[in-house]
């Protein structure tokens, strides 16, 4: 079983600088603060159950992602996929760190065992920037609105945070299809 994280940015229009998250989600989904505190609150909880810290603040912003997206892509080709989109994720939502940025995609990248000029090279990579940005297009003219978006055999799909009861519930109908 081949699991490769496919690029979709919820934001690909994103300007270098960001914007302030709470500011964000109040002009794309029309969210008060108290909506957007209490769903910050529900994913912090959920990410506790499984071990992982969200520090969500006042000045957290959200950024343009794409560059992180091409890195990921020469990590899956080096067997380090995973191992970086948690890296990621560990220095976004705990660590506060600017993703954005290529010093700190470089770091993260040699903190889980890829190699700097390779890294560097891949984010040099027209080629690679032009498929992230067909691959995100496909999910788009598919559907997919909405991270985490998770498809099992290209027929069915779970989008948004979810249990992981819910997950299984899905493996266990696909499983019984085919029996």
């Amino acid at each position: 079983m081949v699991f490769y994280v496919k690029p979709f940015e919820l934001n690909p229009d994103m300007p270098a600088e960001g914007e302030n998250l709470r500011d964000h989600l109040m002009r794309k989904y029309g969210s008060s603060a108290e909506d957007s505190a209490k769903v910050h609150d529900n994913i912090t909880a959920m990410g506790a159950e499984y071990g992982f810290k969200f520090n969500y603040s006042d000045d957290m912003r959200v950024v343009n992602t794409r560059d992180a997206h091409i890195l990921l892509g020469y990590a899956f080709e080096q067997g380090l996929q995973h191992a970086l989109k948690q890296r990621l994720f560990t220095a976004f939502f705990t660590e506060g760190k600017d993703v954005s940025k290529r010093d700190v995609l470089l770091a993260q990248a040699q903190a889980v065992g890829l190699d700097l000029a390779g890294a560097t090279q891949a984010l040099d990579d027209a080629r690679r920037r032009r498929h992230v940005e067909e691959s995100e297009l496909t999910w788009q003219q598919r559907g997919i609105s909405g991270v985490p978006t998770v498809v099992f055999n290209r027929t069915s799909a779970i989008t948004g945070a979810h249990p992981q009861s819910s997950y299984k519930q899905v493996l266990q109908e696909l499983l019984a299809e085919v029996q």
